[in-house]
């Protein structure tokens, strides 16, 4: 249920979100744990050694971590637009 909760949250345009929740998405980062996971599931793969299932849950954890980032970015851009936050130096 509560993945269930996380995925529709995660399709709610980020410019229709609350300031405390844009907030949250823009600090908003993976676990240590699949970081971790991450790091190790990519180590395996540059030696050649994933199986299936790594394969799968590596491919699990790139998407995530994409999708992740584009939401991270968009929660930038309405913070900065709301005022929220002072737009990044170039």
């Amino acid at each position: 249920m509560i993945e269930w909760l996380e995925r529709a949250a995660a399709t709610i345009p980020v410019d229709q979100l609350p300031d405390d929740q844009v907030l949250a998405l823009r600090d908003q980062q993976m676990s240590d744990a699949e970081q971790r996971e991450l790091s190790d599931l990519l180590d395996q793969q540059r030696e050649g050694m994933l199986t299936v299932t790594s394969r799968q849950r590596l491919d699990a954890l790139l998407h995530s971590y994409r999708v992740g980032m584009v939401r991270k970015a968009q929660a930038l851009t309405v913070a900065v637009e709301r005022g929220l936050q002072s737009p990044l130096p170039n």
